[in-house]
């Protein structure tokens, strides 16, 4: 049997995982979707308690 040899380009991908546990960037992204969700009900209410009488 004859075996030939083949020639191949491989690229080896490496990933570094790092795990995010830092706290200080936890409460910031916290605090962050908390006010999203304090202007969104603001707003709601602006609409329920303003506008939609008014029709």
């Amino acid at each position: 049997m004859m075996s030939r040899r083949v020639d191949r380009d491989v690229e080896i991908e490496t990933r570094n995982v790092e795990e995010r546990n830092d706290s200080s960037r936890v409460a910031s992204t916290l605090i962050k979707y908390v006010a999203y969700l304090i202007i969104f009900f603001g707003f709601l209410y602006f609409l329920i308690k303003y506008v939609f009488p008014m029709f």
